[in-house]
């Protein structure tokens, strides 16, 4: 390991550290992954998210625009404190196997109906406007953690629609979990 190298410790699954690894792979930060098997999964993507924005201010995550800087915290908010949380694997856990998907399910619709009424006054290309943000970095792990549990994502059009824009640009390739270190082999790309 070279010095100075960022380590990041992630679990493959991880919505967190897939947050973070599309910052890195935004950025060109090459970094070192430990991968971790951790039950509960962290929730500090958002301030390491900043820190590197901060630090490595190329390309900007965060607009320069107040109001527009403002719009992605909000969304990256409602993604990360409610949407998310509700879904994470400690959550589905408590409530059994056999209540997993359901509770998934009732867990993901409203955020992302909310989610979506926001998108459509903030988004253009993105989440907000035509530039990567991290809104957008909070976006594709949870409409993947949607498909997952099989939510119907036809009443998202525009949750639909950025996301498979996201999708197409190498940085949120490379970061998905089927292609991390960790991944087990019948998941991985």
């Amino acid at each position: 390991m070279q010095a100075g190298k960022p380590i990041l410790y992630s679990y493959f699954r991880s919505s967190c550290s897939w947050r973070v690894r599309i910052a890195l792979a935004l950025k060109s930060i090459d970094f070192e992954t430990v991968p971790i098997n951790l039950i509960k999964d962290g929730g500090q993507q958002l301030a390491i998210i900043e820190y590197l924005e901060e630090t490595r201010p190329t390309p900007r995550l965060l607009p320069q625009d107040p109001k527009k800087r403002a719009q992605v915290r909000m969304i990256s908010d409602i993604i990360t404190s409610g949407i998310q949380p509700l879904q994470n694997l400690s959550v589905l856990k408590q409530v059994g196997q056999e209540n997993q998907l359901t509770w998934a399910q009732k867990a993901i619709r409203p955020g992302f109906n909310a989610l979506e009424q926001v998108l459509w006054s903030t988004a253009g290309k993105y989440c907000v406007g035509d530039e990567v943000s991290m809104a957008d970095l909070c976006l594709v792990p949870q409409v993947a953690n949607a498909e997952r549990f099989k939510v119907d994502l036809t009443p998202y059009p525009t949750i639909s629609r950025i996301n498979k824009t996201l999708m197409a640009l190498e940085a949120f390739q490379v970061s998905h979990p089927c292609r991390q270190p960790d991944t087990p082999p019948e998941l991985r790309a």
